[in-house]
């Protein structure tokens, strides 16, 4: 696996996150989810204050490539909720999924965490699988305005 270098993410960061995760959804997400439900989901981020909130309340760490753009994100709160896993439309199939997910899931060892849950896209449950994850439960869970079907996955460290 390619290494990325790696930062934690600040209120700095909030205009490249929120590109990042509206050309991931609308591009990627699109195989997997209606129109209007992609452009719904791309709309969860638009409201600054919140992904301010976000970033307090978890740690977020973005993969970096060599010109020290941010090629993808993920973040994981102390209860070992994995909040988000974003990659780059551009950078899909590169390792930097993987790097992301071994970072956050080293960060749940440090916390004490022994199981890591999420709530995981139709898109992204394939990758989580290949990583050990299982799925709990399917879910209708409300993007902003719509209700998507994800899936509820956990791994025990």
């Amino acid at each position: 696996m390619r290494r990325y270098e790696l930062r934690r993410l600040t209120a700095d960061d909030i205009p490249a996150m929120q590109r990042l995760f509206r050309e991931t959804v609308l591009c990627v997400n699109a195989r997997d989810y209606s129109r209007k439900e992609v452009e719904d989901w791309a709309s969860c981020i638009d409201n600054e204050e919140q992904v301010k909130d976000w970033l307090a309340a978890h740690w977020f760490i973005a993969a970096l490539d060599e010109t020290g753009q941010i090629v993808g994100f993920s973040s994981m709160n102390v209860e070992g909720y994995l909040h988000s896993l974003f990659v780059h439309k551009d950078w899909q199939g590169r390792g930097v999924a993987s790097f992301l997910l071994a970072e956050v899931e080293d960060k749940a060892r440090e916390y004490g965490v022994k199981e890591i849950f999420s709530e995981v896209s139709i898109t992204a449950k394939p990758f989580f699988e290949k990583r050990g994850y299982v799925v709990e439960m399917k879910q209708k869970q409300r993007a902003n305005r719509l209700e998507l079907t994800n899936f509820v996955m956990k791994k025990r460290l």
